[in-house]
């Protein structure tokens, strides 16, 4: 496939932000002939590939390409050139940071909603004792044997593949692998290899729960990452958009990658994903009160925004890691060691912004899906975020 060459100088970029942070490229799959020159070269200087990406991104109005591809172009430069700012020490404002790599706007979520959340659940949980206690409880009765997590991740990944399989097509080769890991600060993880094949990994030191995987293996793989993936390389990098073979950390492709992935347990099931799942289990030997997880997950989607308010607090208000961590406990009903998981992951260097993604993404693409007239056009919709390069302005304007 040859490039633009704007579009190859976008790519050789990107892939040099991988040397500056191990992970900063998720995904690859393009001409390895480039990676290695990159790979090959002298060492990256940030503020140097901050300048680079400046410069590309004015030459962009020249360059001759369509107007989705420029506007795609045209977003993740300017995430890149944040990036280089940031690793070359710049100090630039959370709120920026977020806006810069995921064109979006962030403010603190209403504490309103949390107490309603908290109302919602207390309705839903039985027992009278504190709400925090009674939901360690539940989570504990929950939990998945370890012995029996890998059959249940094979039983749901079956599951919803077929139901993929029939509404949005895949090719026919196309396969994931699953592993379980620890020592990571995310609960899962898609690795996406190339000629449509996705290497799942699954956090062992986390607790995996019976009402939360199947979210897990529909957002990593069906119709999530995996999925997705696999029809943008079929679709766009076949009829030649190269800059979709590269898949970079901090930018709005994240987003709407993590946007549609915590949308699509709903899209693919929709209501009544609770008794689908009860039903599931119960073939596996397992009990599941699948219409309590629904009503569950309903009143903590009103819980959306804690994580993102922990990092606001954080790296804007600069308060101190205990007093974040007790916001996660009292909100999120969690336990000390979830919230130090949830902390880490807000710490880090590379993934403290990240929390955005999923927070404003699904809040985007939700509403953006919800204003379909009908089922219909809701699955069409759907398949657009899947196969198109579609941006969070795009979005907006829609």
């Amino acid at each position: 496939m040859d490039a633009h060459p704007l579009v190859t100088e976008y790519l050789r970029l990107g892939l040099a932000f991988d040397r500056l942070e191990d992970g900063f490229v998720d995904a690859y799959t393009g001409d390895p002939e480039l990676r290695r020159e990159v790979q090959n070269a002298p060492a990256p200087e940030p503020r140097a590939l901050a300048r680079r990406a400046a410069a590309l991104r004015a030459e962009l109005p020249d360059a001759g390409l369509a107007p989705e591809r420029t506007e795609f172009l045209d977003v993740h430069l300017r995430a890149l050139e944040t990036s280089g700012r940031k690793f070359a020490g710049d100090d630039i404002g959370f709120v920026d940071e977020v806006r810069d790599y995921f064109d979006v706007e962030i403010a603190p979520g209403d504490t309103d909603d949390y107490r309603e959340a908290h109302r919602l659940m207390d309705e839903v949980l039985p027992g009278d004792g504190p709400l925090a206690e009674r939901m360690l409880h539940h989570r504990r009765a929950d939990a998945i044997p370890p012995a029996r997590l890998q059959v249940c991740v094979d039983a749901f990944s079956s599951a919803l593949r077929e139901l993929v399989r029939d509404r949005y097509p895949l090719p026919d080769h196309e396969h994931v692998t699953y592993e379980v890991v620890g020592d990571k600060p995310w609960s899962g993880f898609n690795y996406y290899l190339g000629n449509y094949h996705s290497r799942v990994a699954i956090n062992s030191d986390l607790e995996q729960h019976m009402a939360h995987l199947p979210a897990l293996i529909a957002h990593e793989a069906y119709p999530g990452h995996h999925t997705e993936h696999c029809r943008k390389e079929a679709g766009l990098v076949a009829a030649g958009q190269a800059e979709q073979t590269l898949f970079l950390v901090n930018t709005p492709q994240c987003l709407m990658a993590e946007g549609l992935a915590d949308l699509a347990l709903r899209s693919i099931v929709g209501p009544g994903w609770g008794k689908w799942a009860q039903e599931i289990y119960a073939d596996l030997g397992l009990r599941f009160d699948g219409d309590r997880a629904e009503r569950l997950s309903v009143a903590s989607g009103k819980l959306l925004g804690v994580r993102q308010d922990a990092a606001l607090l954080l790296h804007d208000r600069r308060r101190d890691d205990t007093e974040v961590a007790e916001f996660l406990q009292r909100w999120s009903l969690t336990t000390p060691e979830r919230a130090r998981q949830s902390l880490r992951f807000l710490s880090s260097p590379l993934w403290r912004a990240y929390i955005s993604t999923y927070v404003e993404g699904y809040k985007l693409l939700g509403g953006w899906l919800d204003q379909a007239p009908d089922a219909e056009d809701r699955a069409d919709r759907f398949r657009r975020l899947l196969d198109e390069p579609l941006t969070p302005g795009a979005i907006r304007r829609m």
